[in-house]
């Protein structure tokens, strides 16, 4: 049963409060060496062989729910 890991990462153009406040946080406890800081999400999926390539499965998943277009990049590797 292939696995397969998304990562979903804010556009660049796009401020990342979350990563801002992290990167706050690490220069108050004295990491002045952090430049920047991006969050963003890692799915795990495993899916079942149904004769479907699990590419275009995981390509039509990102693109209907997992990630949002708009303001969101992703990228997939399958693991098995």
């Amino acid at each position: 049963m292939p696995r397969v890991r998304v990562i979903i990462t804010l556009k660049p153009t796009l401020l990342d409060a979350q990563g801002r406040t992290v990167q706050e946080a690490l220069h108050a406890l004295g990491y002045q060496n952090v430049q920047q800081v991006r969050i963003g999400k890692v799915i795990e999926l495993e899916i079942a062989d149904e004769g479907q390539p699990v590419e275009a499965q995981v390509q039509e998943m990102c693109d209907r729910l997992l990630a949002n277009p708009v303001t969101e990049l992703y990228e997939f590797e399958v693991l098995e």
